[in-house]
């Protein structure tokens, strides 16, 4: 276990990473964002997430890896929501239209404070003061990340907050699994019966389809893959419809490279995962290793309430009342044949 600088934020703030290590694995953690910047697994020599070497580059070109935005991740449309009567507007921070990831300055974009730590564990915390991109109440929510044995990276998010808000924090990784240029070989097997469908803005349209007879069929193992109608790659940028409500830890997801034989089981108690693929990826600095990313590096399996719920009757929603505390877990368990 370490503690370095390994920057300065744009007004002089030291950003500070731990090194933990435990159950054949090794993380990276830095103060930022609460971010996850290196995933090893022993015998496996190449990155299991997506980073770069430096942290400059995050603030400049991250796409969120390894990142915990809050304090609702995911869209919501037009940045409108309204709760107990109150209509609230957030801020528009994707192209002017949609409300992502808690907004320009969320919780995956600021300081955390590191407030314990050991050789296989460490606690950040953070306050997301009210009125922060338009939410109501102030929350504290509450990161721990700890190696747990068996290969088990386990994540925990603990909000409270002291009006009646929206809580939805997630972790936001790009995993790939054998170093490739593109995960599209990769093979991955959800336990969602369910997907929203989303419009041109990616906001879910109401709908709870059936992923029967569909691309998005992961009932069973299968590469990722997929061409659609119009000959490309299908862009998966979805949430899967794991229960209707939050529940009891279980597995919901496993996905594999034949090429290294490692292996990634995905287990939560939350509602929905959104599954995106990375088509997006651009950065124009060096990642990892100094290896170049393009569309598809990597997969995201971010687990979460499910998108715009405040304005879906009968989504997993993601309200927060004063005197309740609400614990999001994670758990991803990486094998090696």
């Amino acid at each position: 276990m370490a503690i370095e600088v390994f920057g300065l934020t744009a007004d002089g703030q030291a950003v500070h990473r731990i090194t933990l290590q435990g159950g054949g694995l090794t993380a990276k953690i830095m103060t930022w964002g609460a971010t996850l910047q290196d995933l090893r697994l022993e015998g496996h020599a190449a990155p299991l997430t997506l980073g770069f070497p430096d942290f400059e580059s995050y603030p400049a070109y991250s796409p969120y890896f390894g990142q915990t935005p809050g304090r609702h991740a995911n869209r919501i449309a037009k940045g409108q929501f309204s709760l107990d009567g109150v209509d609230y507007q957030l801020e528009l921070n994707e192209r002017g239209i949609t409300h992502l990831h808690g907004g320009s300055a969320g919780t995956g974009k600021r300081l955390w404070t590191l407030d314990e730590h050991g050789r296989d564990f460490a606690v950040f915390s953070i306050i997301d003061p009210d009125g922060q991109s338009g939410y109501p109440g102030t929350m504290k929510i509450e990161a721990r990340y700890e190696l747990k044995p068996g290969g088990c990276l386990s994540i925990t998010y603990t909000s409270k907050t002291d009006r009646p808000t929206l809580a939805n924090i997630a972790h936001h990784s790009y995993f790939n699994l054998d170093g490739s240029d593109d995960i599209l070989d990769h093979e991955l097997m959800m336990a969602a019966y369910h997907y929203l469908p989303v419009d041109g803005d990616q906001i879910p349209t109401g709908e709870v389809a059936s992923v029967a007879g569909t691309d998005f069929d992961f009932r069973e193992m299968r590469p990722i893959r997929r061409m659609g109608a119009e000959g490309q790659q299908v862009a998966y940028d979805h949430n899967f419809c794991l229960s209707p409500a939050r529940g009891p830890v279980r597995t919901v997801a496993l996905a594999r490279s034949l090429r290294s034989g490692v292996a990634m089981e995905l287990r939560t108690g939350e509602a929905g995962v959104q599954l995106y693929t990375g088509f997006k990826i651009e950065p124009s600095v060096p990642g990892l290793h100094g290896k170049t990313y393009g569309a598809h590096a990597g997969f995201c399996l971010e687990t979460q309430s499910w998108p715009d719920s405040p304005n879906h009757e009968g989504f997993a929603g993601a309200i927060l009342r004063p005197g309740e505390t609400l614990v999001q877990h994670t758990e991803h368990v990486f094998i090696r044949d």
